[in-house]
């Protein structure tokens, strides 16, 4: 039965932090920089796309599809594709937490700090749950695009890689969370959303004690 957050005092849980949504930039960019799984894995996959991407740019001039200015500027209508993918990516993350048992899911959107979060509130998600709601839009979006990116011309190739790209270095805030649980690896931790308080609440436990 899934916990409620009024349920975590009692199960031996204490609060490990509170992260108001205005500050949740500054948390995720705190916890990339640690030496965690899911924050190397970030890096890796911006490298190997801008990789990718360099390569289809090279193989485009070198056979005449594309030139270097046509490349590039197809490259930023990629970039563009991505802020277009955003409420798609939160949507993914709604469906995701309704899997896993989330019933009161909205939206928040702060366009002057620029993020956008996808609130399951009420709904404490251990690391297993909230590993599938945080990796599900960068799983799903980044398959589609990369099986598309296969299949279209050359110019199309490279705006769709330029999307992967961009896309990709905006799941910073979910990895940059998947490493705030890596980090904390030999508690328990789980978290919820208070949509109320406009914050994140974490609260964690000793593995051995249950």
């Amino acid at each position: 039965m899934p916990l409620h957050p009024s349920d975590l005092n009692t199960k031996g849980y204490s609060l490990l932090e509170c992260v108001k949504n205005e500050d949740i930039i500054p948390f995720v960019k705190l916890y990339l920089k640690k030496k965690t799984f899911f924050s190397r894995f970030h890096t890796a996959a911006n490298m190997l796309i801008v990789f990718a991407l360099s390569v289809l740019l090279i193989y485009g001039i070198r056979f005449s599809e594309v030139s270097l200015s046509s490349g590039i500027l197809r490259i930023v209508y990629g970039f563009g594709l991505a802020f277009l993918l955003i409420p798609l990516h939160e949507y993914i993350h709604v469906l995701a937490f309704r899997k896993k048992g989330a019933v009161h899911t909205s939206y928040e959107v702060n366009l002057r700090k620029f993020y956008f979060l996808a609130v399951a509130d009420q709904f404490v998600a251990d690391k297993r749950a909230f590993r599938y709601a945080a990796l599900a839009p960068f799983v799903v979006i980044s398959i589609l695009l990369v099986v598309a990116a296969l299949l279209v011309s050359m110019p199309w190739s490279l705006t769709l890689t330029g999307c992967l790209l961009l896309h990709t270095a905006f799941c910073s805030g979910d990895f940059g969370l998947l490493s705030y649980f890596d980090f904390h690896k030999d508690k328990e931790v789980v978290t919820y959303d208070n949509k109320a308080e406009k914050c994140i609440y974490f609260y964690a436990r000793r593995k051995d004690r249950y």
